[in-house]
């Protein structure tokens, strides 16, 4: 009898794998200690093989753009932060976390979390327990839900705090991306 499938070979195959991917995401973090979230929302995009965008628009304006290589943050124009992964061994890894989270990557996340999940018929949701003490500080306790696409992520790291984002009105293809966000590649 052949065995069944695992959640994660099951999640895979639900999982639109486009080139490009845009949409909105609306996030919100609880740190320990504080009655209020603090609140944030604006566009993100997954370039596969480039990297990541993410552009907060509220409350305040700031682009983080995440490549295999660095991580930049722009504030207006302006690079305000450049990490570089040659210099920053944990640029790399949280970079291949997230691109991994966004493009919905479980092969990738495999390889430094323990994966617990269950899928239905079009919706999946996946725990990620980090399997090295740094990662586990670092990022703590993942959970993801989705269907064709990630839906939301919650980050409950060791400190207490909780970070949630939920993604919406997700476009692929060609006119997904603006032409100012493709500037930024």
């Amino acid at each position: 009898m052949a065995a069944a499938p695992s959640p994660v070979a099951k999640i895979q195959a639900m999982l639109a794998k486009p080139k490009l991917m845009c949409g909105r995401f609306d996030q919100s973090k609880q740190l320990a200690g504080m009655k209020k979230p603090l609140a944030a929302n604006g566009r993100f995009c997954v370039v596969n093989g480039k990297g990541v965008l993410w552009r907060t628009l509220q409350p305040f304006p700031s682009t983080l753009r995440l490549t295999r290589d660095e991580i930049v943050n722009y504030q207006g124009d302006r690079v305000a932060m450049r990490l570089d992964a040659k210099t920053e061994p944990t640029v790399r890894m949280i970079n291949s976390v997230l691109f991994s989270l966004l493009a919905g990557d479980l092969g990738q996340l495999e390889t430094l979390f323990e994966v617990d999940g269950s899928a239905e018929a079009n919706s999946w949701n996946v725990a990620l327990k980090a399997r090295e003490p740094a990662l586990a500080k670092a990022v703590g306790a993942i959970k993801l839900e989705g269907g064709a696409y990630v839906k939301s992520i919650v980050m409950s790291e060791a400190s207490g705090d909780r970070t949630s984002i939920v993604f919406s009105a997700i476009q692929t293809g060609d006119g997904a991306m603006t032409a100012e966000e493709a500037a930024l590649f």
